[in-house]
């Protein structure tokens, strides 16, 4: 099979029809063989029964159901596990993605040797100050912090090889740095390409400002997991080891000096005046509780039970 088109959804009956009969358009023009896998994530409106639709009609549409909404990066966790094609494209249903650029990204992944091509919108048509800006200084810190050169890190139209979405752990809201776990999963080639940005037909946006805020946080997060996600004591331990010995040597000094004073009969005064005392302490204790803490991940991570993040209520079309 050629292709396994991927499309995530949340509310999204108004358009879902338009886009079925453009990607349908676009696979009989450049006779792929393909699968259309729709992501429900447990959507309130008619999206599901316009899915099971399109599934009767077509064998080559499948769909899975959430029974709430668990995330889009759920969502394409559970599309990557049932993808059967050589390369995948995932898209979002808002027809913000056009699936005419679906042939020069599957040309990039079977021609070009391209693990992972990400799409980027140069040209978009959203809000300047409420998106664009955001975005710009989002790109640029994932950039800076990642080291995979995107301009455009949270385009949902991205291209892959079969075997780097089955060689990816997508949690959390991890989803705008697929490209990041792909090059820490040992993906190296990865590429972009300039795509057309459509101006929202249907409907509202599902994000708002907050996505850049948890953008940021998820940023710290896989740059930690890339570099100490395996062995968390070397970070936790070494800062909580630096920390105690500073805090220990501290006490000392002071515990030192104060017997140097009363041996040769000089002014001294009790340990507890003196505010150096309490800094050696608060710096021990909190040395102590970091180191305890690398120590606690380490166990947590030998012991840990890959449970499934989401639930799923319904598919169609999966033998």
């Amino acid at each position: 099979m050629n292709l396994s088109i991927l499309i995530p959804l949340l509310n999204e009956e108004e358009s879902l029809s338009e886009l079925y009969n453009w990607i349908i358009k676009v696979m009989q023009s450049h006779n792929y063989t393909y699968e259309i896998i729709f992501l429900d994530d447990g959507s309130t409106d008619n999206s599901w029964n316009i899915i099971e639709g399109f599934a009767v009609e077509n064998l080559n549409v499948k769909g899975v159901r959430f029974m709430k909404n668990f995330g889009k990066s759920q969502a394409l966790h559970a599309g990557f596990a049932k993808a059967q094609g050589d390369v995948i494209i995932t898209m979002d249903a808002d027809l913000q993605d056009s699936p005419e650029e679906i042939p020069g990204l599957y040309d990039m992944i079977i021609n070009g040797k391209y693990d992972l091509v990400s799409g980027w919108k140069k040209k978009r048509y959203d809000s300047v100050v409420a998106k664009n800006l955001p975005s710009k200084l989002f790109n640029w810190a994932a950039r800076k912090t990642s080291g995979v050169e995107l301009n455009d890190f949270n385009c949902g139209l991205k291209a892959y090889k079969n075997i780097v979405v089955k060689n990816i752990e997508v949690s959390g809201e991890m989803h705008r740095y697929i490209p990041v776990l792909a090059k820490n999963a040992g993906f190296g080639k990865i590429g972009e390409k300039v795509v057309q940005h459509q101006a929202r037909k249907y409907g509202e946006t599902k994000f708002g400002m907050e996505r850049f805020i948890n953008g940021f946080l998820d940023l710290i997060t896989i740059w930690f997991l890339s570099r100490f996600g395996k062995r968390p004591m070397h970070l936790f331990g070494a800062m909580g080891s630096l920390m105690f010995i500073i805090g220990f040597v501290l006490a000392g000094y002071i515990g030192v000096s104060k017997l140097y004073h009363m041996y040769n009969d000089m002014r001294y005064s009790l340990v507890t005046n003196n505010p150096w005392f309490f800094i050696a302490l608060t710096t021990m204790i909190l040395g102590t509780q970091l180191f305890l803490a690398g120590f606690l991940g380490e166990i947590i991570l030998r012991t840990k039970n890959n449970e499934e993040r989401y639930k799923v209520s319904s598919e169609v079309n999966f033998l």
